[in-house]
This record gives structure tokens, C-alpha cells and sequence, in this order.
């Protein structure tokens, strides 16, 4: 996780000076085609602001998880490719509910886009029955049969 964290990190930082560089070249252009001289194109530079918060959101996360963990073969300078060796996870080999998420995920964004409330709606519904199967489609829990 260190490497992420320090990936993040940087990414962060590089945001907030983009913005800062963005905001005083803005402020500084007196071209009037540009519209009004000596001040701050404001929309990129609050979305330069709000993506370096947001990349800090990220990276507040890693650094927290770094600390908690050991460190993973990745993180550490005698790490070998074969310390990380080994089963990664169980990978479904056929399952049809990601194409189902991903249609009430474009059923709820086309109500967003033409701010149909009853869509809108019908798609949050629809993609929280799909979370479900996605997330329980290989649970079987323990069953009850009743008294035998």
C-alpha cells in the first residue's frame, strides 16, 4: 500500500498546483476575447481543487490502510515476484449479472439526463437488486428444513 500512497500522494499535490498555476494564468491573461480581464477562471479551477480533494480522499485512505497492514511484498525493497505467488481469488467463470448492473446502470443514468424522477427511481431500485445478485450469486447459507 505504500507505493499507492505515495502515488496518490504526488497526484494530489500535482492537482493543488495545477489549480494554483491555472488560477494565476487565468488572472493574469487580459485578453478580452477571454472575457473579463485579471480575474479567475473559476470553474477549472475549483474542479482542479475539488480533484485534488477528492485524489486526497484516495490517499488518506491508503496511508491509513499502510500503517495498519504490513508491508506487502511490493512495498518492501527485497520483495520477490514469487513471495506473491499463489491463488489471487475466486473469479466467477460465467455470470450474467454485470450486464445486469450495467443496464439499470444506464437505465438510472438516462433518467438522470432527462431528469425523469419515476426513472430515476426505477433505476436506483433496479441497481440495488442487482447489487444483491451480483453480491449473493453464489451463496447458498446454511437451510433450514424444518423439524425432521
Amino acid at each position: 500500500m505504500k507505493t499507492e500512497n505515495r502515488l496518490f500522494f504526488i497526484v494530489m499535490i500535482s492537482m493543488f498546483i495545477f489549480a494554483a498555476i491555472y488560477g494565476y494564468v487565468t488572472w493574469i491573461n487580459d485578453n478580452p476575447a477571454y472575457g473579463v480581464p485579471n480575474q479567475v477562471e473559476w470553474v477549472g479551477t475549483v474542479a482542479l481543487i475539488f480533484s485534488g480533494l477528492l485524489t486526497g480522499m484516495v490517499w488518506l485512505v491508503f496511508w491509513v490502510i499502510s500503517r495498519r497492514i504490513d508491508p506487502r511484498p511490493e512495498d518492501r525493497p527485497d520483495g520477490e515476484i514469487s513471495d506473491v505467488s499463489g491463488e489471487v481469488g475466486f473469479f466467477s467463470p460465467g455470470s450474467y449479472w454485470p450486464l445486469g448492473l450495467a443496464l439499470t446502470a444506464v437505465l438510472a443514468g438516462v433518467g438522470v439526463v432527462f431528469w425523469l424522477p419515476w426513472l430515476i427511481t426505477a433505476g436506483g431500485v433496479a441497481i440495488l437488486f442487482a447489487v444483491g445478485g451480483l453480491t449473493f450469486e453464489y451463496y447458498t447459507g446454511t437451510r433450514k428444513l424444518g423439524p425432521q
